[in-house]
């Protein structure tokens, strides 16, 4: 009689066991990330990263499984927050009217600028790994003004004839003529006028 080709029966429990230890390396890569942002935007590149896990409550041995080295740690922090803008287009517009929707996540993104320029010394690091932290930031954010003015277009609140990427230049050009130190209601009426830039305007009698 031919032997059996049946595998052996998995451990019993395997799958369920493997649960809490997936759900405890997310938790302690969210602690991470936390913890690098404020380190990071705090002190710049002269945060140990021994603190860095200290202040997350694990040990520095984590910290390294979960990013093997500093550049890869700060490219993990930006995309995060990169990833927390982007993501709340859809958010925004199931909660208020695009063109609403659109002024709130402009101060989103202002505070990722506001973020990236904390970083920015940890960020000029971030590229020795040779993937590059911001290569697709502007067409990300492209995307995300294109869902707003998509959405504004069909409820008649936003104009229809401003491309997304053109936009994206007006905005660039708020925050390279704002820098750290200006004041947040500065940045929030510029923000206000290229907003209401995007307005349709009534033709005249």
């Amino acid at each position: 009689m031919p032997a059996s080709t049946s595998s052996p029966n998995p451990a019993p429990g395997g799958d369920k066991a493997d649960r809490p230890a997936r759900a405890d390396a997310r938790r302690n890569r969210e602690r991470l990330l936390t913890a690098a942002r404020t380190a990071f935007t705090r002190d710049d590149t002269t945060v140990a990263l021994e603190a860095i896990a200290r202040e997350a409550g694990v040990g520095i041995g984590t910290l390294y499984r979960h990013f093997p080295t500093r550049e890869a740690l700060v490219e993990a922090v930006y995309s995060a927050e990169l990833d927390a803008v982007t993501d709340a287009v859809q958010p925004l517009l199931r909660e208020l009217p695009p063109q609403d929707a659109l002024r709130a996540w402009l101060d989103r993104y202002a505070d990722l600028v506001t973020a990236k320029r904390a970083m920015a010394g940890s960020l000029t690091l971030a590229p020795a790994s040779g993937r590059g932290v911001t290569a697709d930031t502007r067409e990300r954010l492209t995307a995300a003004v294109a869902a707003f003015l998509d959405a504004g277009s069909r409820t008649g609140t936003l104009r229809t004839d401003v491309p997304a990427d053109d936009v994206i230049t007006m905005l660039l050009g708020v925050f390279l003529s704002t820098t750290a130190g200006d004041r947040a209601d500065r940045v929030g009426h510029l923000l206000d006028l290229v907003a209401d830039a995007l307005r349709p305007r009534e033709a005249p009698e």
